[in-house]
């Protein structure tokens, strides 16, 4: 009779711990100790009893939706001249007595969904609700509820539901989802395909995935298979606390190919906390255009370490962060002590900052870190700046240009900001042309771009970027950081190389 491979035999072990002991001596009198190799833990020999207590929290969510009536667009056909059968086909394609009158189609959706509170709220995605003229929520017990809309949010894809039960329902929290590692086992239960209750196993793929598909991507990949009818649906720990939302996958077929995505505890629960108080979101906002600082503008701005931050590459008038003094070519590295890594956390960390609330700026400016305070406002009463273009003729003379860095620059003149739909109050130079096949272009500088900084200094003609270049050759700088602004007045710093 074989043996189980869970279940090793007694001559077995003492032989492995004889290796081991034998390894460790190997190693403990060895001139070049090594570190002793990382041990997995052993996986669960079932998911059976953890499933069993969470099924009945997990719902199935399906909606209808009234769309609009199709005219017909099939032809009468074409019939024998004096045929039996013309009648009936013109009572039949023809608008009279008998037609066929276009009729209301209801289309329908499922999803997933789950219970965080036992008098009846139920989460799942905005995109499995979204337009539904009528949700009902299907229990495991087969039971139904017709639910209302709490309130729901499209940037994170969540949305929230009330339902009205006769007995308090069972129900799941939010755990943890800061402390979830690469390789932590993940379950996830939903109704893929729409055929109820289903659970599959894997492991966490890796965390703040950014997938495009909002500003505030900071998704959980998770090879537990996923596909559709999953949407909305929780992914647990292995102690049943939901550290995720599924929301999407990759896949050509559009089933699980191992690659999915969950919006993560830590995001979903602030978001579904305000709509359950508010019916909305309630983001902060500090007023602010931020860049990403890549290698060179790293280099140039004189920023060090691993956390490159979030450059600013704009300032919004008397917003929260002008207001705080925050200036243009800034770098956060830090934001109410939270450390900013990249440009893609400084967003999130914002918008879960309580409105009103004053905070500490950690900013890199000009090489040397500074504190700023200042206090964050509301997202939803941000307005965008307006803009407006000149208008002038186009038979004006080309000004006197100068060549640098592969660009032809020209003095701010009435008619380049006619020419080049400039706003009155244009300030720098004027990139007229942007010579092929050089740094610049790659950069995607373009004709009509404002030249308004160099290295962190602003400069009104074409002497003065000369001038600037040649200090920064004289310093050994490998590259200019160029502050640039289009013509609707958006600014961006790029680096270019100076050789």
């Amino acid at each position: 009779m074989s043996k189980s491979p869970s279940r090793p035999s007694a001559v077995a072990s003492r032989a492995r711990g004889a290796a081991a002991v034998a390894l460790a001596a190997a190693v403990a009198f060895s001139p070049l100790a090594l570190p002793a190799p990382a041990l997995a833990r052993p996986a669960p020999e079932s998911f059976a009893d953890l499933a069993e207590g969470l099924l009945d929290a997990v719902v199935n969510i399906s909606t209808s939706q009234n769309a609009p009536a199709a005219e017909k667009s099939v032809p009468k056909p074409k019939l024998p001249e004096g045929s039996p059968f013309e009648e009936f086909f013109d009572e039949f394609f023809n608008k009279g007595p008998g037609a066929q009158q276009p009729r209301a189609r209801k289309q329908s959706s499922l999803g997933s969904g789950f219970v965080v509170d036992p008098a009846g709220i139920v989460v799942t995605n905005n995109h499995v609700i979204d337009g539904a003229d009528e949700i009902t929520v299907n229990f495991n017990d087969g039971s139904k509820l017709v639910a209302e809309l709490v309130g729901k949010d499209a940037k994170t894809d969540l949305a929230v539901l009330r339902v009205k039960p006769p007995k308090p329902l069972k129900a799941v929290k939010f755990g943890d989802s800061d402390k979830l590692r690469v390789g932590d086992w993940v379950l996830a239960i939903g109704n893929p395909f729409g055929l109820g209750g289903s659970v599959s196993a894997g492991i966490v793929s890796a965390r703040k995935r950014n997938i495009n598909s909002g500003p505030y991507d900071n998704f959980i990949q998770t090879d537990a298979a996923i596909n559709r009818g999953n949407s909305g649906g929780p992914l647990f720990n292995t102690d049943g606390d939901v550290v995720g939302i599924n929301t999407a996958i990759i896949s050509p077929s559009g089933g699980s190919i191992g690659i999915g995505f969950s919006v993560p505890a830590s995001t979903a629960g602030p978001v579904v906390e305000q709509l359950l108080k508010y019916g909305e979101t309630r983001r902060g906002w500090i007023g602010v255009r931020i860049q990403e600082v890549t290698d060179d503008i790293a280099d140039s701005l004189g920023v060090k370490g691993a956390n490159k931050g979030a450059l600013i590459a704009g300032v919004n008038d008397d917003g929260p962060a002008e207001k705080g003094g925050v200036q243009v070519g800034d770098v956060i590295v830090g934001f109410d002590g939270k450390p900013v890594k990249d440009v893609r956390e400084l967003p999130r960390i914002v918008a879960d900052t309580p409105i009103d609330r004053e905070v500490e700026v950690k900013v890199v400016r000009k090489g040397k870190e500074e504190t700023l305070k200042l206090t964050v406002g509301r997202l939803e009463e941000a307005e965008a700046p307006k803009t407006a273009a000149a208008k002038g003729d186009d038979t004006a003379e080309t000004p006197k240009t100068t060549e640098a860095l592969g660009l032809t620059l020209a003095p701010v003149t009435d008619d380049l900001k006619a020419q080049f739909g400039l706003k009155p109050d244009a300030k720098g130079v004027v990139i007229t042309e942007v010579k092929e096949g050089s740094k610049a272009e790659e950069k995607g500088i373009q004709a009509g771009d404002l030249l308004v900084e160099v290295a962190q200094e602003a400069i009104s003609s074409p002497a003065d970027v000369a001038r600037r270049i040649e200090a920064l050759k004289k310093d050994n700088k490998k590259s200019a950081l160029l502050l640039l602004a289009n013509k609707a007045g958006d600014v961006r710093f790029v680096a270019v190389s100076i050789d």
